[in-house]
């Protein structure tokens, strides 16, 4: 099911028709980044001293700066474990930095992201940009930040679309950067444990919710709940059927981390596959990409068994 501000049939002939026009223009066109690239990089690096990956891709001819996607990782998810997925949305024209952050919460040192990784994030790429001997030495573009998040990751980026500092995903607050442009969530919702209440998101920026149907640590239910609290459009939801809370790691239940115990029953390469295109595009959609536009509010839907959405553009 698709929504605009009016509910829209999946079969609808005119939507469908504008969609492939628009993607036929954008394609015509020379903007190399609209599409994806068949090579990926990747790299270590520090910011604010926590071991990060960066993933990038690989081309000799001109294109315009890489947008900067930082990702927030899950509760105890080693950031190793989004090498599948982090190098499938750079593929899309983006430099994806996946870092790892220990802090101690619970009374227990661990991996647990943070909205602050967002500035951090930020001031690497201005330095990152400018660094001689930097892979991505003046391919960047620090002015245009995009976050991906997955489970607790995604709670701390929904903390910083609103401004809130909601512990345990915030414990000091952290502005969101103005260079901050939309966020893609897997696995997150707002539901407040032991209430069951889902609060309003009075988000800045676009939102996309991408939820497996068979989560079982991060209920679809409570990911549609919060989906409907998201405040201001743009704001997708997007279920991948068959897909689990682990949907967008490279194994399921990664050691560490909380376990799943609702099985996936879609292949695991397929899950992260889908959650990374439906990421990248929303993501590229919300910085005026025709391509992007026509997947999301266009054909995505319609052509991909795999995926159900639901949006207000």
């Amino acid at each position: 099911m698709r929504t605009s501000s009016h509910r829209v049939r999946r079969a609808a002939v005119a939507a469908l028709t504008a969609a492939l026009a628009a993607v036929t223009a954008a394609l015509a066109a020379p903007a190399p980044a609209s599409a994806a690239y068949s090579s990926v990089a990747v790299y270590a690096s520090t910011v604010n001293g926590d071991a990060a990956d960066v993933y990038h891709p690989v081309t000799g001819s001109p294109h315009d700066p890489w947008p900067v996607v930082l990702l927030l990782q899950g509760a105890n998810v080693d950031k190793a474990q989004y090498s599948g997925y982090a190098a499938k949305v750079a593929s899309y024209g983006f430099a994806v930095v996946v870092p790892n952050h220990f802090q101690v919460l619970f009374g227990q040192p661990g991996l647990y992201a943070t909205g602050a990784q967002a500035g951090w994030t930020v001031t690497w790429a201005q330095a990152e940009n400018a660094r001689a001997g930097s892979p991505l030495l003046g391919t960047l573009d620090p002015g245009k930040l995009l976050l991906l998040g997955h489970s607790f990751g995604g709670a701390a980026a929904l903390n910083l679309t609103t401004g809130l500092c909601t512990p345990p995903f915030c414990t000091v607050p952290a502005p969101a950067p103005p260079q901050l442009k939309a966020v893609a969530l897997y696995g997150t919702n707002n539901t407040q444990p032991g209430t069951g209440t889902t609060p309003p998101v009075a988000n800045t920026v676009p939102v996309a919710l991408i939820q497996g149907s068979a989560d079982g640590v991060g209920s679809p239910a409570n990911g549609y709940a919060t989906y409907q609290g998201v405040t201001s459009p743009p704001k997708l939801y997007a279920g991948v059927l068959g897909a689990n809370h682990y949907g967008i790691t490279d194994t399921q239940n990664p050691a560490g981390a909380r376990p799943d115990l609702s099985p996936q029953t879609l292949a695991q390469a397929q899950s992260v596959e889908t959650a990374a295109r439906w990421s990248a595009y929303w993501l590229r959609a919300q910085l005026g990409d025709p391509v992007g536009q026509a997947w999301v509010y266009g054909f995505g839907d319609l052509v991909d068994a795999n995926v159900t959405t639901e949006f207000v553009h």
